[in-house]
Formats: structure tokens, sequence, C-alpha cells
């Protein structure tokens, strides 16, 4: 194994969970090449991974019912000269894309009917968190595993960047910062509702804390839900929202001046995590056991009732998991790295 493609997960919680398994391959294959094949929205990430020598950014969204998908699969891949191929996703598109683009060794889990296409496939595990699973999979395939925790490393003229958005946004530079991720791409049941995040913000307020919103756009909503259930017009607000103002870089660099962050199951959670920030993570439908924060430092609450974790996008009752986590909980597990 030479010159290395590994096509990453396509959800930035998932990528960033893969991270360890990433680590593996680079320190078992020090002089290899490694790039990393991934989605437009994904692809940032890996220039914060010192042991991604490249990144290639899928522009090609495919599928088998794409008119002339077959002639195109693969083609951003087949000019690289590429020996090995690891598929991250357990998707049949990525063993395709893998084989279209004739790279020689392709490998990754066996799953559906992509067999066929892998060179060497792996028994699917189970039962584990998606951090295990990714390296279960590269010691497979002969890579020892080493620690499990995510890390990425933000550049110096990211966290400026991020520093002088927080301050045009008023942050004084001096007082403790706190980072909320209200929102979670997955649906409406993975969300904390915006008035216990308002709670915790009045709550750090108290402590002379400045709390900062972040997301993408499609966040905006929810963010609007935390400030109208504030209704405080305090000066210096308690309150700003970066939420859609932030690419990836500038993100992880807002998230390396918080003290902490409290979120959901969000990709920003396993950000947080992984920029090394403190996080409380609330969490609901989801199973904690598959994808809570990886590392010692960081905390998980929830509401055991029976109907969890149900794994839907929308509660059919009345979201009694995440109403459940009281706001006094979630203030002391942040207040624990102030």
């Amino acid at each position: 194994m030479k010159r290395l493609v590994v096509l990453a997960p396509n959800w930035l919680g998932d990528a960033i969970m893969a991270l360890p398994a990433i680590a593996d391959v680079r320190r078992a294959a020090p002089e290899a090449s490694i790039t990393i094949a991934a989605r437009p929205v994904i692809a940032p990430l890996f220039a914060l991974v010192p042991a991604v020598d490249r990144t290639i950014v899928l522009q090609r969204r495919l599928t088998l019912r794409t008119a002339g998908s077959w002639r195109e699969l693969g083609a951003e891949l087949a000019d690289h000269q590429f020996d090995t191929a690891l598929l991250l996703p357990n998707s049949i598109h990525a063993a395709l894309v893998a084989a279209r683009a004739r790279i020689p060794e392709r490998w990754g889990y066996r799953a559906g009917w992509r067999s066929a296409l892998l060179t060497r496939a792996v028994p699917r595990a189970f039962g584990l968190h998606q951090g295990e699973y990714y390296q279960r999979l590269v010691q497979a395939l002969g890579f020892p595993n080493g620690p499990i925790e995510p890390s990425v490393v933000v550049p110096p003229a990211a966290r400026e960047a991020a520093a002088c958005l927080l301050k045009k946004a008023g942050w004084d530079g001096e007082r403790p910062l706190v980072a909320l991720a209200p929102g979670a791409a997955y649906g409406g049941a993975k969300r904390w509702p915006p008035p216990s995040f308002a709670g915790v913000v009045a709550a750090l307020a108290a402590d002379g804390v400045r709390c900062v919103m972040i997301g993408s756009a499609a966040d905006a909503a929810t963010g609007e839900e935390v400030g109208h259930a504030l209704g405080r017009i305090d000066s210096p607000p308690p309150l700003i929202s970066l939420i859609g103002r932030t690419d990836l870089a500038t993100l992880a660099g807002v998230l390396s001046h918080a003290r902490a962050l409290v979120t959901n199951d969000s990709g920003a959670m396993h950000l947080g995590a992984a920029v090394g920030v403190s996080v409380t993570a609330v969490f609901g439908p989801t199973d904690e056991t598959a994808t809570r924060p990886l590392g010692a430092a960081h905390r998980v609450l929830l509401h055991p009732v029976w109907c969890r974790p149900c794994m839907l996008r929308e509660c059919p009752i009345d979201h009694r998991c995440m109403r459940g986590v009281g706001v006094a909980a979630v203030v002391t597990a942040a207040r624990r790295t102030l």
C-alpha cells in the first residue's frame, strides 16, 4: 500500500468518529500517501487532520438511477493511480466508485450486495460505538488500534478568524465563553427544547459567562426560538449567535475559544470533542452507546424512559426523553470546566 484513498463517511459526526481509524492507518503506514475522498460539506474537516496528505472533493452526486452514471462512477478518482481504497461507508455506491476507478485493492465491510466488488471484505461488527466500528475494520485489515479519541488541529488563522468574529458579535475576549449547539440534522426529536437552552444561558449569565450559539444555516429557526425564549434585553446580551456564519474551520476556531459546549447529539458535538472542548451532550431518541462524544472529559445526560432510544426523527408522543432532562443538571455539568 503506497497510495491509499479513504472514502469518507457522509456525515460530519461519522467522519469525526472515523478519525481514530485513519490515525491507526497512518501510524502503521507512515510512508504511505493518504488521500481522503469526501463530499463537499465534509471535505474541509480533513484540512484539520495532520494524518491526511490530500483531500479530493467528490462533486458529483451520482446514483444508480442517474443517466450515464455507469460511465462516470469513479471518474473523480480514476486519474490518481491509487493502489488501495478503504471504504468507510457501507454503501454499494462507495464500492462501485472504487471499482469503476479501477483501484486494484478495495477494502471495506461486507455489506449488502457489494462483497463481489471488494478485494478484502471484512465481516461487519455490531453493538459497538461508531468509532470502535471503524477501528474494528482497520484492525481486521492489519492496522493495530491506538487511542479512540478523535483529534483535529485548529490552525492559528482559523482561531484568529474565530476570535475576530466573536468580538464583532459582542464577546470581549475576557469573559468565559460557552458554546451552544441547539440544532441537529437528523430531526426535531434530537433537539433539547429551545426554552431549556435559554435556561442554560440565563443560569450561566448569572456566573458572568457569555454564550454563543453555533450551527449551520439550517439551524437558524431553532436558534431564533432560543433567543425568543430567553427574552432578555441585557446590555451586553448574554447570548450571541453565529449560526450560519462560520465555515467548518472557523467553527473549530470558535470551539477552541470556548470552555464548554452544550449540545444535542450532532456533528457539532463530535467536532467539539475533537477540538478538545469539554462537551455536555443531551441524548434522547438516539443511542449514546453508539454515538456519544469520545473521551473521558465529556458528560452525557439523558432521561431514562421506556421508549428510548427509538431512533425516530420526530417524536410521536410527548418528547418525554428530552423534556425530562432538566436545565439544572445541564448547567451543573457545563460549569465543571468554567
